[in-house]
């Protein structure tokens, strides 16, 4: 019974000390990496390194901190669209989310083991380079606007960077932490962002003073603009930190 209680002591302490730094990330520009044009933010990596190190309760509660921090920053410091984050639907669950599906990512991927991690990874990179070097390649013979092809061009760039910086922390056997970095990362931006564009789509264009019918092609643009960067930083930060904190356990 002792021993019980010192685990979840131990473990709500991890809960408040990762809880507090992602708060500190979102307060000062620590949360903030530029990354070529854009930048990414590095605010849920400590809900990431917690799923990983502590199971998805610890994750899912230092998600938890950051969606209602989120809230807080809405009402504290409102921009036009800040009202979307008054929604915990929008600003808590998707947080919460990625502690859970890091948790279950690195679960699953170190189960199957180091090879099929790996070919999982090559393939849906080879897919995500493949589909843009086609649509740059489609956007120069036809009539895209340069702005188009350069952002294109970008995305290659940053995809490639994504392939090196896993390549390199493969090296290191972390493949399923790799993984589970990219996935929780993917949770963070794709569940925000999915649920601007399902609940305020229309409202959201208006108060940005754009076509309401282009919205989606905007809310998609910020995904991968700034998904892509978040991924090669979640990449680096988390399995850096988790090896680390693992070598020492």
């Amino acid at each position: 019974m002792l021993k019980d209680e010192k685990f979840d002591v131990r473990k709500m302490t991890v809960v408040g000390i990762l809880g507090g730094i992602s708060a500190i990330l979102g307060l000062t520009p620590l949360g903030f990496i530029p990354v070529g044009p854009t930048k990414a933010t590095i605010m849920h990596i400590p809900v990431i390194i917690g799923a990983i190190m502590e199971g998805p309760v610890v994750g899912g509660l230092v998600g938890l901190i950051f969606g209602l921090f989120s809230v807080f920053q809405a009402i504290m410091n409102p921009t036009p669209v800040s009202f979307v984050f008054l929604n915990p639907l929008v600003s808590v669950v998707p947080r919460v989310l990625i502690g859970i599906v890091s948790y279950y990512v690195y679960s699953l991927f170190k189960r199957i083991g180091k090879k099929a991690s790996i070919a999982t990874l090559f393939s849906v990179w080879i897919f995500a380079l493949s589909y843009l070097t086609f649509t740059f390649v489609k956007g120069i013979k036809g009539d895209v606007e340069l702005f188009g092809s350069i952002f294109n061009f970008i995305l290659i760039i940053l995809t490639l960077l994504v392939g090196y910086f896993s390549h390199e922390k493969l090296q290191d056997n972390a493949a399923e932490i790799v993984v589970s970095a990219a996935m929780g990362t993917l949770t963070n931006t794709l569940g925000v962002l999915s649920t601007i564009y399902l609940i305020y789509g229309q409202e959201y264009a208006v108060k940005l003073g754009l076509d309401p019918d282009k919205v989606g092609k905007f809310i998609l643009g910020i995904g991968i603009t700034n998904g892509i960067p978040e991924i090669i930083v979640a990449i680096i930060i988390v399995t850096s930190v988790v090896a680390s904190l693992k070598k020492r356990a």
